[in-house]
């Protein structure tokens, strides 16, 4: 009769193959409790950061916007809350870390709230324009109907 002792529910072999690395898009399924029942609820983004390897305490960063809102997670790589992790898309960086990715971020949400606002004005301009050159018509009209009454009168 073997004793096997389960001291961790994770499958610490499946965890450790998970090849996780800065730059992957992941889906990590987490564990809900609501109401005495458990949930899954997916969080996907970009890894930022790997730490402390593979060991007990290892962890991984992940980022995403949601609603115009940088949200960040720092999820432990054992714990039994994560169902499991799917690595949605590789990309290539240059880096171990990338919190540069922060910076980035908000400059782009900037520049974007910059170019609305330049884009706000254009558009009233233009309906100012448009009512002036109605009203200009209008007169002109006003003045041609003026002329043509002077002429049918002399």
């Amino acid at each position: 009769m073997a004793n096997t002792v389960t001291t961790s529910p994770v499958d610490m072999e499946a965890r450790q193959a998970l090849d996780i690395r800065p730059g992957d898009t992941v889906r990590v399924w987490q564990k809900i409790e609501e109401k005495g029942k458990i949930r899954l609820q997916a969080f996907e983004g970009l890894v930022l950061a790997r730490k402390h390897g593979r060991e007990a305490g290892g962890t991984f960063t992940v980022r995403r916007v949601a609603s115009g809102v940088g949200v960040e997670k720092v999820f432990p790589l054992y714990t039994p809350m994560i169902d499991r992790v799917e690595i949605v898309k590789r990309s290539r960086v240059r880096r171990a870390k990338l919190y540069f990715i922060r910076d980035k971020a908000a400059r782009e949400s900037r520049r974007q709230l910059r170019r609305s606002k330049m884009m706000d004005t254009r558009a009233t301009s233009d309906v100012v324009n448009k009512e002036k050159a109605a009203a200009l018509e209008k007169a002109a009209k006003e003045e041609g109907a003026k002329e043509v009454k002077e002429a049918v009168t002399a």
